[in-house]
């Protein structure tokens, strides 16, 4: 199944799972649990199946061979033997007569009794839902191409679901977010490249940090998961922890998560022995308690507790303690913190002077599906080459984003890309301006190759339409594309597909006069009412059956022609901020600078500080209407002043 197909078919279930609960009395805080728990069941029957094939296979093939399968083979290749009563698929076929939330509750009791690492892990409240939206919803999981599904679908299909409902608010923590936007997620992955050793997240929400991690093992190296990397998380709430632990199981991930305060305790005792941390604290905390023995001898605050009243330089703390000597951080954190004064700003220089601050990033509003503000991602690498030992990399992307809605933005790949590679350019690393253009390139192929299946589809329809309606279409189909060599032929080449249809929308605005003709014809008496009529209504049969086609062309290809716009516009981008094909500080969005420059501004870490300002030019923002806007509003309220003038002094002419 390709990356199109589980786009495609992520957003079907999730469309038709919100649709059930649009219907019923549930909010989206109740419905997620018990929905996510029968993602995990579906997946387990699939891994199950997958699995049973594999050993069976392995079984000598003798006159008596042993079908009797050990639990611990399936559990060896990420699998749980599961039970009868415990299939997906006796779920789906249990007669109405039976109480289907008691069987999917025992369900998840028999999982939970094979799998402990579960245990008291899956939702068993599904007594709360009615008996017809538990079977509506077990069918929307058993559709056929999700029972073809494999792991790394059902990763997907997981983590989709977390977002969506993530975006509903179902669940938002105090403070922070259960499910960090994949863009943040990924920014921080492909900026610390964590591929070996001991990954940590003390605050890791449902384990998105680990997920993409492994995401970026499998893509980027040739190792094993769970032999390459050791995941330890600590998560608060226990909603959230159980969430990171079918996530996990979900996505094969070996995991030791434990359900506890990283602001009081450190449950993993990592101080010192991590090669990545990775993770979203919920910044801005207040009323933490200082006077607790443990955090005024907190080894993890190197650089003293501070005064202030939230947690956000306890936590820059934790995470740079966490690092071992060669270790590399990267987190979000509240956009105060870079600017912060007094004890922070103290806290602040001496991390600065360890010369181990690697990066800032400033990122934009609405990044955070149910907050609106701004933030940074930091930076720390303990193992800096030496060109960069006193240096630190500035990065402003507030000005780097796509919409998603109106109140939703996130990076595009190639902006993830771009960003990517400014990182590595700051790094010195090699062929990195040409390795970008290749994936720039490929990014670019993806989305035409997907236009141009359904091109193929739509080009057989019309060839097809033509023929019976008796008229010549002159259509090419495209049946190879190849990668662009550059923005300006792949501007070329998705400008082609739409062209190939203006030659069908001639003979359609050509039939839509001739209707019009007969019509005024009719009206005049100079054509017979019967057989005008006949002919209008062929002509418009013969235009519905061309448009047909043509529109379903549209429907299917208008995300993959935003992509390709947005995919021509970052590669475009990428080539003219760096013509000479190295890096170099660009106005406005990054500037490579040197701890002495912090000094000079009070141990800032404000990106926007160094990089100086790029006003942003939104195209299609009528700015003329709303200066005018402005200017009569101004006006207004001046008249309004004036009123109130002219009342107070009559006021004080009664009084004196």
């Amino acid at each position: 199944m390709n990356q199109e197909q589980i786009k495609k078919l992520e957003k079907e279930l999730w469309d038709s799972a919100d649709q059930l609960r649009a219907n019923s009395k549930l909010t989206a805080a109740e419905y997620k649990d018990p929905v996510l728990g029968l993602v995990l069941l579906r997946f387990a029957q699939n891994r199950y199946e997958e699995v049973k094939a594999i050993l069976e296979s392995r079984v000598s093939d003798g006159p008596r061979p042993n079908r009797n399968i050990a639990k611990d083979k399936y559990l060896a290749e990420g699998a749980i033997m599961l039970p009868e009563e415990a299939k997906y698929d006796y779920l789906a076929n249990l007669p109405e007569s039976n109480d289907i939330a008691e069987a999917i509750n025992n369900a998840m009791k028999l999982i939970e009794k094979e799998y402990p690492d579960l245990s008291g892990i899956l939702p068993k409240s599904y007594q709360e839902f009615e008996s017809q939206l538990l079977r509506d919803l077990i069918r929307v999981f058993n559709k056929d191409a999700v029972k073809k599904a494999t792991g790394d679908v059902f990763g997907r299909i997981y983590e989709y679901f977390l977002m969506k409902f993530s975006m509903q608010g179902a669940g938002a923590q105090e403070g922070g977010e259960f499910f960090t936007p994949p863009s943040l997620v990924q920014l921080i992955v492909h900026f610390i490249e964590p591929d070996h050793g001991i990954i940590h997240d003390p605050a890791c929400g449902s384990a998105g940090m680990f997920v993409q991690t492994g995401y970026f093992v499998r893509n980027h190296t040739n190792k094993i998961v769970n032999e390459a990397i050791k995941c330890y998380g600590t998560e608060l709430k226990t909603n959230n922890y159980k969430l990171a632990k079918i996530n996990l199981a979900i996505h094969g991930i070996e995991g030791n998560i434990i359900e506890r305060n990283s602001f009081y305790s450190d449950p993993h005792n990592l101080i010192g022995k991590c090669d990545f941390v990775m993770t979203n604290p919920p910044f801005n905390v207040n009323k933490i308690d200082k006077n607790k023995d443990y955090v005024k001898n907190d080894p993890r605050l190197p650089f003293g507790l501070p005064k202030a009243d939230n947690g956000n330089y306890m936590w820059i703390q934790y995470f740079y303690s966490y690092l071992n000597d060669k270790g590399r951080a990267g987190f979000v954190m509240a956009s105060s913190a870079t600017d912060a004064g007094h004890s922070e700003r103290a806290i602040r220089k001496e991390l600065i002077e360890t010369k181990h601050v690697d990066c800032v990033v400033s990122i934009g509003n609405n990044f955070f599906y149910t907050r609106s503000l701004p933030c940074h991602l930091w930076f720390f690498d303990k193992g800096k080459r030496k060109e960069n030992d006193d240096k630190i990399l500035m990065i402003d992307a507030r000005n780097i984003y796509r919409k998603v809605t109106t109140t939703i933005n996130d990076f595009s790949p190639g902006q993830l890309l771009n960003l990517t590679t400014i990182m590595k350019m700051y790094r010195g690393e090699k062929d990195v301006y040409t390795n970008t253009i290749k994936e720039h390139e490929q990014i670019l192929y993806d989305y035409l190759d997907k236009m141009n299946e359904d091109y193929k589809v739509m080009f057989k329809d019309l060839i097809k339409i033509g023929e019976e309606c008796k008229v010549s279409l002159k259509i090419n189909e495209i049946v190879k594309i190849n990668k662009p060599s550059n923005y300006t032929e792949a501007q070329i080449i998705f400008n082609h597909y739409y062209s190939q249809i203006e030659s069908v929308s001639v003979i359609i605005s050509q039939w839509q006069e001739e209707i019009s003709k007969v019509e005024k014809n009719i009206a005049e008496k100079q054509t017979d009412e019967k057989d005008g009529k006949k002919q209008i209504a062929l002509l418009r049969s013969n235009i519905n059956k061309l448009n047909k086609p043509i529109v379903a062309f549209y429907d299917a290809t208008k995300e993959s022609a935003e992509q390709i716009k947005q995919g021509i516009k970052d590669w475009h981008d990428f080539v003219v901020w760096f013509p000479d094909k190295i890096y170099r500080d660009i106005e406005g969005l990054c500037k490579i600078i040197t701890i002495e420059e912090t000094k000079d501004n009070e141990y800032s870490l404000t990106p926007g500080r160094y990089v100086g300002i790029k006003i942003q030019i939104e195209e299609d923002f009528d700015y003329t209407k709303r200066v005018k806007e402005i200017s009569q509003l101004l006006s207004d309220l001046n008249d309004k002043s004036n009123l109130l003038l002219e009342a107070i002094k009559i006021n004080e002419k009664q009084f004196l």
